[in-house]
């Protein structure tokens, strides 16, 4: 289950700071962690970008493009085509398939095929979050924290948490020029920087999964444009299931995103498939 209205008008010590070397961004005169943490800033407050990307997890791959609304939970409309893995040779290999985000739910459209053997005739499947978090103990509840709080800034502030990164130097991103971050960060302590509503029990318990997969540490590289915005960002690990690689483009930032919910003639409940 993959793969973002400025506001305020104070100037920070980070913008001060830009003002005085004549560096719009102020990127060049900061520090790595002042420079991402304004960052963190100005993405949190766009409120909205388009999003591609690309995920390998093993033998899997995925790619997802589309767009994103944070500004009151996790909205967004993606199309995404998944190949190898545990779905090679399965009638959705190769093929695009749209899927809403909303607060509570993500749908995803499964196609006609799907619809005619499987859905009772409807083609799309409905993975409600909570229901998620209660089946699937502390995973599930920490991909419900994931899927409803996510939003490009996190990122960032996931590598300001590790208190150690680095300025790589400017590069080109899709010819945009950035400033190139990175940083490595503990599995373990990869819930516990990132949820905002787990419990101990189920941070402590998520994190003996994590640490049981075979992952020590995930590497994490950030771009980030003249405007303090993030442009990329890709996650590297291995594991015991092979390597986890994945890169995401953010643009536009501040696009109008519209996420209408399927019908519910035309919608299935994952629960309800797996009762049945």
């Amino acid at each position: 289950m993959v793969g973002l209205t400025a506001c305020g008008s104070e100037k920070s010590d980070e913008d001060k700071a830009g003002e005085k070397t004549g560096d719009k961004s102020g990127q060049s005169a900061m520090s790595p962690l002042a420079a991402l943490k304004l960052a963190s800033q100005r993405t949190d407050q766009k409120n909205s970008a388009k999003v591609e990307g690309t995920t390998k997890m093993g033998e899997q791959n995925s790619q997802m493009s589309g767009d994103m609304d944070w500004a009151n939970g996790i909205r967004a409309n993606m199309s995404i085509t998944q190949s190898g893995g545990a779905i090679a040779s399965s009638p959705i290999e190769g093929k695009a398939m749209d899927a809403r985000y909303t607060p509570d739910a993500m749908f995803l459209n499964m196609g006609d095929e799907f619809a005619a053997q499987a859905g009772g005739g409807k083609h799309w499947v409905k993975y409600d979050y909570d229901v998620l978090a209660q089946k699937a103990g502390p995973s599930g509840a920490f991909l419900k924290d994931q899927m409803q709080n996510n939003n490009p800034s996190r990122s960032v502030e996931l590598l300001l948490a590790t208190g150690k990164v680095k300025s790589v130097g400017s590069e080109d991103v899709k010819g945009v020029k950035a400033t190139h971050y990175t940083g490595t960060v503990k599995v373990s302590e990869i819930a516990k920087m990132q949820s905002k509503e787990l419990s101990q029990s189920d941070l402590d318990a998520l994190q003996k999964q994590l640490e049981t997969s075979g992952m020590d540490t995930e590497t994490i590289d950030l771009w980030v444009d003249g405007q303090n915005l993030l442009v990329k960002k890709r996650e590297q690990a291995q594991s015991n299931n092979g390597s986890y690689d994945s890169t995401v483009y953010y643009s536009d930032y501040g696009t109008a995103v519209t996420v209408e919910e399927p019908t519910s003639s035309d919608t299935v409940d994952f629960q309800d498939m797996l009762q049945q």
